[in-house]
C-alpha cells in the first residue's frame, strides 16, 4: 500500500468509525454526571408539585427562572404555560429544537416515595388526585439539565438552540386550546425558524440505559369519536312499540370492530377502534330515546387512517337505519402519526449509540399510543424516542396513567447526556 492509498484509508475510515459510533464529549459527559443530583432534585419537585394541563403555573414559573438564570432568551405564556428559550452557540448555524411536555394527570398516586403527590383538585366536576403518572417531571428535568449543561459550552455549539416547555400535552381542558397546536399556531418554530426538533419519552417498561427507537410511524395517530344513536322510547315490557337505541349501539360496536378485523392491512401497520363510554337510560325497566358513546380510533397509516374514518361513517348511519333508528359520528383530531424522519433517525442514531452502547439501542415496533410531539414533526423534520425508567429487577412494572406508576430516576443521567450531545452532533455536522 503506497502512501496516498494509506492516506485515503485511513480518511475512510475514520469517516466510517464516526458514522457508526459519536461519543459524547468529555466535558459535556462530567457536566451530565455532575448536574445529575440537581436533576433528580427538580424531578421530586415537579413530581411532588403536579398541575394539570394549561394549569402549569406554578411549573412553568420554576422552568422560567432556572432559564432566566442561565442568561438565555426566555418567553414565557407560550399556549397559555409554556416556556421557550434560546440559546446562541458560539458559531452561526442552524437552529434545532428540544422539547419537555410539563402536564401532569388527573391520576391519585399510591406510590410510596417520600415525594409522592397528594394533592387534588375538581377534573369534569369530580374530585380527583394529581400526579405525574406518565413521567413528564422527569422530562422536564432533563431538559432543564441539558439548558445548564449547553448554556456553559456556548463553544461547542455551531448554530441556535432552542428549549420548548410545551403544556398540555395530555389535551387540554374541554373547550381549550393547548399543547403543540398551540405553540406552533404562536409561532414556536418559528424566530428563529427550527430546522429540526428532538424529544423523549420515559419508559417505565423499558431497563434504565437502553433506549427505544422505530424510523417512519412510531406512535399512533389519535382520533375521539362520538356517537349519537336516536332511538323511541318505550316500556321495557314493549320493545316493539319503540326503538332501542342500547341494542342498536351493541351492532354498532360489533360492526366498527369488522372494520378493523376484515377491512384492514393489519400485515401493513396495526389498527384500533375502541369505544370507552357508553351512556344511556335511568331505569331498569324503560327503553331510552337515545345512547351516546365515546371511543378512539388508532392508526399509524395514513391511508388506513382515511378508510377507517370513511367506512366508520358510512357504516354508523346505516346501522341505526337497519333497526329503525338514526345515529351521528363526529370525529376530533387529539395527535397526528408520530412520525421519525428515517433520514434524521439515520444521521443521529450514531449519537445516540456512542452514549448508550450499541448494544443498548433497540429497534423496536410501533405504539398504538399517541404523542402531540406528532404535530411539531408535520412541520420539521423529528426524531422522538423512548428512554428506560424501569429497574431491572422490576418483572412487572406499572403502566403509565396508572396510580402506582413508578420510575427509576438513575435513567434521567442517559437522557440528560443524550439530548445534550445530539443538539451539538446536529448542529456541527450541518
Amino acid at each position: 500500500m503506497n502512501t496516498n492509498t494509506y492516506r485515503i484509508f485511513l480518511i475512510v475510515f475514520s469517516i466510517f468509525g464516526i458514522a457508526q459510533s459519536q461519543q459524547i464529549d468529555p466535558e459535556i459527559n462530567t457536566a451530565a454526571e455532575k448536574i445529575e443530583t440537581k436533576v433528580i432534585e427538580w424531578r421530586r419537585d415537579f413530581h411532588q408539585n403536579p398541575e394539570l394541563s394549561n394549569r402549569e403555573f406554578k411549573t412553568a414559573k420554576k422552568i422560567a427562572e432556572h432559564l432566566k438564570g442561565l442568561g438565555l432568551e426566555v418567553t414565557e405564556q407560550v399556549a397559555k404555560t409554556g416556556v421557550v428559550a434560546i440559546l446562541k452557540g458560539g458559531k452561526e448555524g442552524k437552529t434545532v429544537a428540544l422539547r419537555a411536555d410539563i402536564d401532569a394527570l388527573p391520576v391519585t398516586e399510591k406510590t410510596d416515595v417520600p415525594f409522592k403527590s397528594t394533592l387534588k383538585t375538581t377534573f369534569l366536576d369530580t374530585e380527583v388526585g394529581i400526579s405525574h403518572a406518565c413521567g413528564h417531571d422527569t422530562h422536564i428535568s432533563i431538559l432543564m439539565g441539558v439548558a445548564e449543561i449547553l448554556s456553559k459550552h456556548k463553544n461547542k455549539i455551531k448554530g441556535t438552540v432552542k428549549f420548548i416547555f410545551q403544556p398540555a400535552e395530555e389535551g387540554p381542558p374541554p373547550g381549550e386550546e393547548g399543547g403543540a397546536k398551540l405553540m406552533i399556531k404562536e409561532g414556536v418554530l418559528k424566530n428563529p425558524d427550527v430546522d429540526a426538533i428532538f424529544g423523549l419519552h420515559i419508559n417505565s417498561g423499558t431497563d434504565v440505559g437502553k433506549i427505544r427507537y422505530k424510523p417512519g410511524g412510531t406512535m399512533a395517530a389519535v382520533e375521539r369519536f362520538v356517537i349519537n344513536v336516536k332511538g323511541k322510547q318505550t316500556h321495557g315490557s314493549a320493545p316493539w312499540s319503540g326503538v332501542d337505541p342500547i341494542l342498536i349501539s351493541a351492532k354498532i360496536i360489533d360492526g366498527l370492530q369488522t372494520i378493523i378485523s376484515r377491512e384492514s392491512p393489519l400485515v401493513d401497520e396495526a389498527a384500533v377502534i375502541t369505544v370507552g363510554k357508553i351512556t344511556s337510560g335511568v331505569r331498569f325497566n324503560i327503553i331510552p330515546d337515545s345512547s351516546e358513546m365515546i371511543g378512539t380510533v388508532r392508526t399509524l397509516d395514513p391511508s388506513m387512517k382515511a378508510l377507517i374514518i370513511k367506512r366508520m361513517n358510512e357504516m354508523v348511519p346505516a346501522i341505526a337505519k337497519a333497526y329503525g333508528g338514526q345515529a351521528t359520528i363526529d370525529f376530533q383530531n387529539n395527535t397526528s402519526i408520530t412520525y421519525n424522519d428515517p433520514d434524521l433517525v439515520k444521521k443521529m442514531l450514531p449519537t445516540i449509540q456512542g452514549i448508550a452502547g450499541k448494544e443498548n439501542v433497540i429497534l423496536t415496533k410501533a405504539s398504538t399510543g399517541g404523542e402531540d410531539f406528532s404535530y411539531f414533526q408535520e412541520k420539521v423534520p423529528g426524531f422522538y424516542f423512548f428512554l428506560g425508567g424501569k429497574s431491572p429487577e422490576t418483572k412487572n412494572p406499572p403502566s403509565h396513567h396508572t396510580p402506582n406508576f413508578y420510575i427509576d430516576e438513575s435513567g434521567l443521567l442517559l437522557g440528560v447526556k443524550i439530548m445534550s450531545q445530539l443538539a451539538i452532533d446536529y448542529l456541527n455536522a450541518q
